[in-house]
């Protein structure tokens, strides 16, 4: 432990190196800090000194990162927003009990939020904090306690808790239904198919399980369902969609099923969490929660 207290620098230091690396002046630091330039060179020279490694390449009245001191500065950077978050997280919940959940944007928007004041009422002193992450990550490198999951149960690193299957059907306007004549899945083919980036392989899937064969199937991209469904309500094509989650489009009468052929999505929706954190009872209460929602 003494040892490694060698390379640890004080916040300060750590402070005055990311303003100058981020500004690319002493000055604009100085100023930021509300310190002397003469004070933030001196905290640049004495991190240097403890590092051993030069961080700065100086040209007359500039300053400039070396490739170490850039490394450096990005890990730093992080390690700064990380320790930043934590700080505001106890200040908004001194009592602890804070649960950083990352959320699929259209799950957490129109499935999960809606409920959430649910599980506030009943657990009080917990404070949710809700974060946008479209694939897997590193829970190791990220301040996150759990996440929602959409695919295998296989998250490495991570355990998983079952929450729901889903079923999708081809949904579109009624007025694109009524400019199209769609009576067998095969007549889909000729017709505008709207893609999710996250899902590339979705219809290719459904015109699998329907019997239909095919070279080659184009369409617009889009990066969440939202967007997608939008995009069908506004007559640009057919888009693959969970049912659960356009069930306010399907009953406005926004949204119709292209043809009714349902199918179940061979991936599913999870709970995941870092095995270290089972037990931290905010996520255990949430886990135990959200199991109760997803069944019902």
């Amino acid at each position: 432990m003494l040892a490694s207290r060698r390379f640890l620098p004080s916040i300060s230091l750590l402070a005055a190196f990311e303003a100058v690396a981020r500004t690319g002046s002493v000055t604009a630091a100085a100023r930021e800090l509300d310190l002397t330039q003469s004070a933030v060179s001196r905290q640049i020279k004495a991190l240097e000194e403890q590092l051993g490694v030069e961080l700065f390449l100086r040209e007359r009245q500039t300053v400039r990162l070396t490739l170490a001191g850039d490394s450096y500065a990005r890990e730093i950077r992080e390690a700064l927003r990380r320790i930043s978050s934590a700080s505001l997280n106890l200040r908004a919940n001194p009592h602890g009990g804070t649960l950083n959940l990352a959320i699929l944007p259209t799950f957490g928007t129109r499935w999960l939020a809606p409920r959430l004041g649910g599980f506030l009422r009943k657990n009080p002193g917990v404070t949710i904090n809700l974060v946008t992450r479209l694939s897997s990550f590193d829970f190791r490198l990220d301040a996150i306690d759990a996440a929602i999951h959409f695919g295998h149960p296989h998250w490495p690193g991570a355990e998983l808790t079952f929450l729901m299957s889903e079923k999708t059907v081809p949904a579109c306007s009624p007025q694109f239904l009524r400019e199209h004549a769609i009576s067998k899945p095969e007549d889909l083919l000729d017709l505008p198919l709207l893609h999710l980036t996250t899902r590339p392989d979705a219809w290719e899937i459904w015109f699998a399980e329907n019997g239909v064969a095919f070279q080659s199937l184009h369409g617009m991209l889009f990066d969440q369902f939202a967007t997608a469904a939008q995009a069908a309500v506004a007559g640009l094509g057919v888009a693959l969609l969970p049912t659960f989650l356009i069930q306010d489009e399907l009953k406005r009468g926004d949204l119709v099923a292209a043809i009714d052929r349902e199918i179940e999505s061979r991936d599913c929706y999870y709970l995941a969490y870092p095995s270290e954190r089972a037990d931290y009872a905010p996520l255990a209460a949430f886990r135990e929660w959200i199991e109760a929602e997803a069944k019902s």
